[in-house]
């Protein structure tokens, strides 16, 4: 288990907030462009711009991909509302922002860590996205800026802001629960959750107490851009909370704004309740109740997630579901590929290491037909070629497409060298190198390693490593 967080005597208390803006065409009320990276306000219309008489048309991806986010974290679909949040801010233009409030689409989910540790999921909600301020001068804040400008191409882009429970205990599990939950979203086709290009945002409530105490008053850190400096931010937030109390002060609530050069959360304005945004049903907007079909059909769309994709995979290979290769090779999406490359007779745990080492540009359905390295791994399985030209083939494979690795190796030159030359070669070793050699004897087993490399060049890589170690036990004993 995660080991909670604690620091003079009191513990740290955090839940999440989660907004992931959806990979849809379009926005979220109007048929302008949902793309990142675009000319400045070239994707906007009357609804957007909240311009009088502009009514909102509820776009139905967005919906679907709502669902699919609640389905994937266990939430409960349910019939929704949506509901206008009253705020001004520059880049909003209609002076509110259509999001959900006491009825939202999704409620009581979960997402579980690495280590079983359950972390609940109160709601996911959909809502619009807001427009992007560039504060010029200064900090880049608001606050001291010479002036901002305003970009409305990302108004309206539809949102799912995912809440976590209070569950969270130390910064380590909060960046798991967002690395988790990014993963997710990806593997479902939710969003591309590129936290660098703000598609996923992350906002923190922390809030500290000595154990056994009610929940702390807690503060807001508003819109971390990675899952590094969440945990940062979260660390240095608490222990400022720490501070202030034993100091015989008060945490006042608040939204605090990370920053990453001075690594202090810095106060951004008093911190909002419901009550001061004056909720009320958008009455433009229909109630949106979905049918238990239509759940049904969501839910049977939903690919296998990142979780049983990893147990699968480690089952396979015969190794954990945490090891990093694993981990990478789902990332990548190239667990698949793995999978094939085994049903064509080869090593599984072996074509893990190769495709995690190899393959990490190739996307993932890599251009290698997995016949070709299922050869290749049987070869090496074989003693027929060491690791090193195993590694060197399947640049060689990869640089053609594919092709015969056994024809790719006589190219080489590569032949298993014969037991004779590899006890010579390592005779040699020890005679050049003494003290590695009394250092391996007295049982520094580093010391192996320039044995080791003394024959790999000396046989110019075509001695097999595994077998060169196995040599050098065998004299040490």
């Amino acid at each position: 288990m995660t080991e909670r967080w604690t620091y003079e005597g009191f513990e740290m208390v955090v839940g999440l907030e989660v907004h992931v803006e959806l990979d849809t065409a379009t926005k979220l009320f109007s048929g302008s462009a949902n793309r990142f990276g675009d000319d400045p306000n070239v994707h906007i219309d009357p609804v957007t711009l909240g311009l009088p008489g502009a009514l909102p048309v509820l776009n139905a991806r967005a919906v679907e991909l709502g669902a699919r986010i609640g389905l994937a974290l266990g939430c409960t679909v349910q019939a929704c509302v949506f509901a206008r949040k009253n705020y001004f801010y520059p880049d909003m233009p209609k002076a509110y922002q259509i999001s959900q409030y006491d009825k939202p689409l999704n409620i009581d989910g979960r997402l579980a860590l690495s280590d079983g540790t359950v972390i609940g999921v109160e709601r996911a909600h959909l809502e619009e996205d807001t427009g992007k301020s560039t504060h010029l001068g200064g900090s880049g804040r608001i606050h001291g800026s010479e002036g901002s400008l305003i970009d409305f191409n990302r108004a309206g882009v539809p949102l799912v802001e995912i809440v976590s429970r209070p569950d969270i205990v130390s910064p380590d599990q909060a960046r798991e629960y967002v690395s988790e939950l990014r993963a997710i979203l990806v593997a479902i086709g939710a969003s591309d959750a590129r936290m660098e290009e703000g598609s996923m945002r992350v906002d923190a409530n922390v809030s500290v107490r000595r154990p056994g105490e009610p929940l702390g008053t807690r503060c807001e850190i508003k819109n971390v851009n990675s899952v590094r400096s969440l945990g940062r931010a979260i660390d240095a937030e608490a222990r400022r909370q720490v501070a202030l109390i034993t100091a015989g002060e008060s945490v006042v609530q608040q939204t605090r704004h990370w920053d990453e050069g001075d690594g202090r959360t810095h106060a951004l304005r008093s911190k909002e309740d419901a009550d001061d945004y004056r909720y009320f049903p958008d009455p433009d907007l229909v109630p949106f109740v979905p049918s238990p079909e239509w759940i049904d059909e969501v839910r049977s769309a939903l690919p296998p997630l990142p979780a049983e994709r990893r147990a699968a995979l480690a089952a396979l290979c015969g190794v954990a579901p945490d090891t990093e290769a694993v981990m990478t090779v789902v990332e990548r999406g190239q667990d698949a590929y793995v999978a094939e490359v085994a049903r064509h007779g080869a090593d599984a745990a072996r074509a893990l290491v190769h495709v995690k080492e190899a393959f990490a540009e190739l996307g993932d359905t890599p251009r290698v037909p997995a016949s070709d390295l299922a050869a290749l791994v049987a070869m090496e399985s074989s003693g027929a070629v060491t690791a090193t030209q195993a590694k060197t083939l399947l640049g060689d494979l990869i640089d053609a497409g594919g092709g015969d690795p056994a024809a790719l190796a006589a190219q080489r030159g590569f032949e298993a060298m014969d037991d004779g030359e590899l006890v010579a070669l390592v005779d040699a070793a020890i005679a050049a190198e003494p003290e590695a050699w009394q250092k391996y004897c007295a049982g520094e087993d580093k010391a192996m390693g320039a044995l080791v490399g003394h024959v790999m060049k000396a046989s110019r890589g075509q001695a097999d490593g595994k077998a060169v170690s196995a040599l050098l036990v065998s004299r040490r004993s």
